[in-house]
């Protein structure tokens, strides 16, 4: 396709043709005629300055019962030269056009070859828009308010973001292994879009749907109010950053980033997003605000932080944003594991979003490491063990009868997991898990190794953090993909500033530039020094990505080299061993409703089940694609948006 896609967007509520009302046939009896369009830009209809596009080529594919039962491809003279930029895309000179025929002589021959038929194309907004338009100007009676059908809109529907992060024609057709790759040249792309359509009819006919009227239904219902309000949409730019929709009384209703502003806003009101809370949110605001950024990452740190101050009720996550779950090791002659809400010191396992989860691996560590897990004060001049209760009732690690200057190897180990200088604890533990095997105790091996795999992830990952918390400053740079950089200035885990070098300007004035403006942060008494613990999560997830470099930083930004690093192989082992048992249960109880969707665990907190989008998992962007949510078992996501 040619040119950028214009903004409208067709509804097929709009599009009710009374001939489809008298009967109702199959979508195997249905005739479509798949369109698709190259034009000279991306303006159908003349704007302030009255210059508007044309079409420089139209290719169509009727097609009947999955057979194609004929073809429409034409040049067409544009009447203008084609700019190089289109040129370079379509491959479309302006001497291939020059002796073709006009769009007067051509869109009389196509309304005639799709009479009839139900208009397909892959953003049927832009090609029928171009089409209408150009029938008006020629004076050329448009048929009524013909059926469309927008594969956009229908993939979006059928496909779940992790099967199709991308809905552009050639990734569909990559999809659904299209015979014909789309090359930009309309009647290739027509043909494609004939391969994609089939692909997404089949699977809707596994749902029920078999008449045109019932998958009218399937897609989303746009309302008139709500294609109403795209005017809210026009003024954004087409840029990264944050929107914000506020309400009658100017609250803030819903919060969101975007990779592209006015795209992402405008998809709220063409039924792209079929959540039912979103379409109650659009009928109540009244307005968008918008904060524009340099680029994804200060998009992601700024939404959570609009999240924290405004609580927004449409944002599933806005409502305990900064609620999570610690373990630390208690200040006290007899120190233990606990698990609270809001450490006061920075060396602490977590952060957990289930109190449950939390208590599981202070029990871990308390077990492997000697920390007692008896709830009982102690004194200083007093021993441990009397007040405990009997072992066979509650074990405690801790010997009976220990005194302070005894027990205080055991806290020194715990801490030492903690900080990541020792791992001896997890040592200790994959032996145990081997000596349950050994012995043929096969689910308590497997509930223990469940249980350290997910002991080092979170370990690993609090390391991660805090080392991050802990560099006073570090700049960062990832490459655009046009030749310049995105730029970003961490401080305490936190962005203080972010910027882009364009292609051709020195990088490094830019990046002296954004530390002198950047924001002064001062750690605070806590964990991650009081940065939020997803936007620590954020930005450490976006300098792992390729390509990011570190420009500069105060000391180093790397884990200990005694942390639980070293067993994240091990714990990647386990989790597809638990994957797998998981998978057996799913197919031998294919009736169960409480077997839960897997997928392998990657640098992010695993949750339960997937939310939409988390911090680790992906740069924090709202988009219609985005990776697989990755799972771990039993913990909750570093969400980004809700």
């Amino acid at each position: 396709m040619s040119g950028t896609r214009s903004d409208a967007q067709l509804s097929f509520g709009d599009l009710d043709a009374p001939e489809f009302a008298a009967s109702e046939p199959s979508l195997r009896e249905v005739t479509f005629v798949v369109v698709d369009l190259e034009t000279t830009g991306g303006r159908a209809k003349a704007g302030p300055d009255g210059r508007h596009d044309a079409i420089t080529e139209i290719g169509a594919v009727k097609v009947r019962g999955g057979e194609v039962v004929g073809e429409f491809a034409t040049l067409v003279d544009p009447g203008r030269d084609i700019p190089p930029q289109i040129v370079e895309l379509t491959g479309i000179t302006t001497a291939m056009v020059r002796n073709a025929p006009t769009i007067e002589a051509v869109l009389p021959m196509f309304l005639e070859f799709a009479r009839g038929a139900v208009l397909v194309a892959h953003n049927a907004g832009f090609d029928i828009g171009f089409l209408r338009a150009a029938a008006q100007r020629c004076g050329i009676p448009w048929p009524g308010r013909p059926p469309v059908l927008c594969t956009v809109r229908l993939a979006r529907r059928v496909l779940s973001r992790e099967e199709a992060p991308s809905v552009r024609l050639s990734a569909l057709a990559r999809l659904v292994g299209s015979a014909t790759e789309p090359t930009h040249r309309a009647l290739d792309d027509a043909r494609a879009t004939v391969d994609v359509l089939h692909a997404l009819i089949e699977r809707v006919g596994n749902q029920g749907i078999n008449t045109l009227s019932e998958l009218r239904d399937y897609l989303p219902n746009v309302s008139t109010a709500q294609r109403a309000k795209r005017a809210l949409a026009r003024d954004l730019p087409h840029r990264p950053g944050v929107y914000l929709f506020r309400g009658p009384g100017d609250e803030v209703l819903y919060i969101g980033t975007a990779s592209n502003l006015r795209r992402r806003v405008n998809q709220y009101f063409t039924g792209a997003d079929p959540r039912g809370r979103m379409k109650e949110m659009v009928t109540l605001a009244e307005r968008v605000e918008h904060v524009e950024c340099a680029h994804a990452l200060e998009a992601g740190v700024r939404e959570l932080r609009l999240l924290v101050a405004h609580a927004p009720p449409y944002n599933r996550r806005s409502r305990f944003p900064q609620r999570w779950w610690w373990v630390v090791l208690t200040d006290e002659p007899f120190p233990r594991m606990s698990v609270v809400r809001k450490p006061r010191t920075g060396q602490v396992v977590g952060p957990f979003r289930s109190r449950a989860d939390a208590a599981d691996t202070a029990t871990l560590i308390a077990r492997f490491t000697g920390v007692r897990t008896c709830t009982n004060r102690i004194g200083r001049n007093a021993r441990h063990g009397p007040a405990c209760p009997e072992r066979e009732v509650a074990p405690c690690p801790a010997a009976s009868g220990m005194s302070a200057a005894d027990y205080a190897e055991a806290p020194r180990r715990a801490a030492a997991l903690i900080a990541g200088t020792d791992s001896a604890a997890l040592a200790a533990a994959v032996d145990r898990i081997a000596d349950l095997a050994a012995r043929r105790r096969y689910e308590s091996a497997a509930r223990l190794r469940d249980a350290t795999a997910a002991t080092v992830e979170i370990l690993m990952r609090g390391q991660r953090l805090r080392t991050l918390a802990e560099v006073a400053e570090l700049v960062a740079a990832e490459p655009d993909g046009t030749g310049g950089w995105l730029l970003a200035v961490v401080r305490h885990g936190q962005l203080a500033a972010a910027g882009r070098a364009r292609r051709g300007v020195p990088p490094m004035p830019v990046v002296e530039s954004l530390r002198s403006a950047a924001q002064v942060v001062l750690p605070k008494p806590g964990p991650l020094g009081g940065a939020l613990v997803e936007e620590t999560a954020l930005i450490t997830r976006w300098l792992s990505q390729p390509g990011v470099r570190i420009v500069c930083a105060t000391e180093g930004f790397a884990s200990p080299v005694h942390s639980a690093g070293q067993w994240q192989g091990w714990a990647a082992t386990a989790r597809t061993a638990r994957l797998a048992a998981s998978d057996s249960v799913a197919v031998r109880q294919p009736e169960s409703d409480s077997v839960a969707v897997r997928h392998p665990a990657s640098d992010s907190v695993a949750v339960r089940h997937p939310g939409r989008q988390q911090t680790l998992g992906g740069a924090g962007i709202e988009c219609l694609g985005g990776p697989v949510q990755p799972l771990l078992p039993g913990r909750q996501p570093f969400g980004v948006a809700g």
